[in-house]
């Protein structure tokens, strides 16, 4: 048997396996933080797209698991912020029934739009642990998402680090606020109970399982954890090639091109990312706090260093980053941050560039990256905007709403596989079905599908982008916050593989848009937007002919295509022309 000692911790070989047991039993507690989160939530992307993060903290504020269901962005900004909170409401001073909040972008995920609550556990009028979340609102008040604001007091209500609840129950002054400058205060009310909810959950199955298990805290357990991660992280760099390695990445910006710069440094056991180099600030809302630029290049560069080891405080401490004040990436306040992700979920594909050099021929190409949210607002206001727009006699009222939908593009072409269709990397936010959109406001979706030689050509090819046709089944004009990049600068090959398609923002008969602003669509036009295409890797003219064959015949190359970037020949029949093939290649 296992031994343990005058606190519960184990010891010996057999302890070593239940410290194992819990930590899987942890991550367990926090996954059904998540789904209890998804379940419960308002809004549908929390409850459809899981645009949200999930954890557990011990009493010094360090992240020890998080739930599998969740956003890098959200996750590793939280793994960063619960020590702000620590700092205003230190455990000592907590008491049963409180729950905090704030949706700081400094402190945070780098917008008003992600609200993050901590809840304390308690067990035998003792602080044993503290549960965190953070999800996405569509609106905060404010322009609304865009990247429009020119401050980021134009952008939403600002909630500092504050009580959220006690004892004594909600703080409803708070609660008033909030519904008194958001556009849809029941959604935006219910969004934040649904919050303390599943904090509330996560605190009862640890109490259960530190019943179970007979430990009294978890201190000695988040020990075990974040070092053996940490160790674990510290080995994994070691077996890496030491020195700096330099990756530039140019995208469309708004209104001018932005520069983001990188020097990667690996050495005996940490991994520095510097951004010396990348774009000053922008006027407009595409901004990046260092919380949330943290948490991307963390998660690009455990992409490739030991992804298999669990993400928490001990895996992240090992990567530092750093990004002069005032640049695009460390924006300091009041600077404008609402579309923080168009720069923001571009840093992986940075730190790959960067990680690339250091591991020729084992990293990805380049991808769509960026998630193209279609933000769609409506109402009397939009149609005032717009001006007459309904065939003559239809007097149909306008039906206020504000709602998001996100769309992915291709994913990078891999070393031995294909980039992935229409695939959120790196967020990894989910699609929400077209049905549900359509039943929250007059939208319809007239098409939504995978475009067709978008992917770059390679050895390995990269992944198709889709094509969307959005309008109104009433006829009512409707608003789209556009935030989207890669249409000026699509995503690179590498190592001979091809580059994407580049994305596109039309209207249907009123010609193209700029993909960063707020447009008003009339109601007897539809949007159409094409997402952006992954890039291939390697050679095209080294892929298998059979393979381009197959994808001829899925739909995802046109016989066009595949002969004039992989040589291939497909025939009527769909098989390969094998003689017209080598003499394609030969030339």
């Amino acid at each position: 048997m296992s031994e343990t000692d005058g606190n519960g911790a184990s010891k010996g070989a057999l302890g070593e396996i239940r410290n194992q047991v819990m930590w899987t039993r942890l991550i367990a507690v926090v996954e059904e933080q998540a789904r209890t989160l998804m379940a419960t939530a308002f809004s549908s992307v929390v409850r459809e797209a899981g645009d949200l993060s999930a954890g557990v903290f011990d009493r010094r504020g360090r992240m020890v698991a998080q739930a599998i269901t969740g956003t890098p962005g959200h996750v590793n900004s939280m793994a960063l912020c619960v020590g702000h909170f620590l700092e205003k409401f230190p455990v000592e001073t907590m008491q049963p029934g409180e729950h905090f909040i704030t949706n700081d972008p400094w402190l945070t995920s780098g917008h008003l739009h992600d609200v993050t609550v901590v809840t304390p556990v308690f067990r035998d009028g003792r602080v044993v642990a503290m549960f965190a979340c953070t999800c996405h609102q569509v609106d905060i008040g404010g322009l609304g998402q865009g990247p429009d604001g020119r401050s980021v007091y134009e952008e939403g209500l600002y909630i500092p680090i504050m009580k959220l609840a006690d004892a004594d129950g909600i703080n409803q002054s708070l609660m008033e606020i909030v519904r008194g400058n958001v556009r849809t205060p029941l959604e935006v009310e219910g969004d934040i109970l649904s919050y303390m909810t599943s904090n509330e959950l996560g605190g009862r199955q640890l109490l259960a399982m530190m019943k179970e298990f007979g430990i009294p805290d978890i201190e000695n357990l988040s020990d075990f954890i974040i070092d053996r991660s940490h160790d674990a992280m510290i080995e994994a760099i070691r077996k890496l090639p030491q020195g700096s390695y330099r990756n530039e990445l140019q995208l469309d910006g708004y209104k001018e091109p932005v520069d983001l710069v990188a020097t990667l440094t690996i050495e005996d056991d940490r991994v520095v990312v510097d951004y010396a180099g990348s774009s000053t600030a922008s006027p407009y809302g595409i901004n990046v706090v260092l919380n949330y630029c943290t948490a991307y290049t963390a998660f690009g560069v455990r992409c490739v260093v030991a992804p298999e080891i669990p993400n928490n405080a001990g895996s992240l401490a090992p990567i530092h980053v750093t990004a002069p004040e005032g640049s695009i990436v460390n924006v300091q306040r009041p600077w404008p941050v609402a579309a923080r992700h168009i720069i923001g979920q571009f840093l992986p594909d940075v730190v790959l560039g960067c990680m690339a050099k250091a591991l020729p021929g084992q990293v990805q190409a380049e991808g769509a990256a960026c998630l193209w949210g279609v933000q769609l607002r409506g109402g009397p206001e939009v149609s005032a905007q717009a001006g007459p727009s309904r065939q003559s006699g239809d007097n149909v009222e306008d039906q206020r709403y504000d709602l998001i939908f996100f769309n992915s593009g291709g994913s990078g072409g891999r070393p031995a596989l294909d980039g992935l269709e229409a695939t959120a990397f790196p967020s990894g936010v989910r699609s929400t079905s077209s049905e549900l959109i359509e039943s929250l406001g007059p939208v319809v979706i007239w098409r939504k599908e995978l475009a067709p030689d978008t992917g770059g050509a390679g050895k390995q090819r990269g992944g198709m982008g889709q094509q969307i046709e959005v309008g109104t089944a009433n006829g009512s004009a409707f608003s789209i916050y556009a935030m989207f990049d890669r249409v000026s600068n699509p995503a690179r090959g590498r190592l001979g593989g091809k580059n994407g398609a580049a994305g596109k923002l039309a209207r249907l008969e009123g010609g193209d848009l700029p993909a960063k602003g707020m447009h008003v669509i009339p109601g007897t036009d539809r949007l159409c937007i094409d997402v952006p295409g992954g890039a291939g890797f390697g050679d095209p003219h080294a892929r298998a002919p059979d393979a381009v064959a197959v994808d001829v015949a899925n739909g995802l190359v046109s016989p066009e295509a595949a002969a004039e970037h992989y040589g291939v020949a497909v025939d009527g029949t769909g098989d390969v022309d094998a003689a017209a093939t080598e003499a394609m290649r030969a030339s």
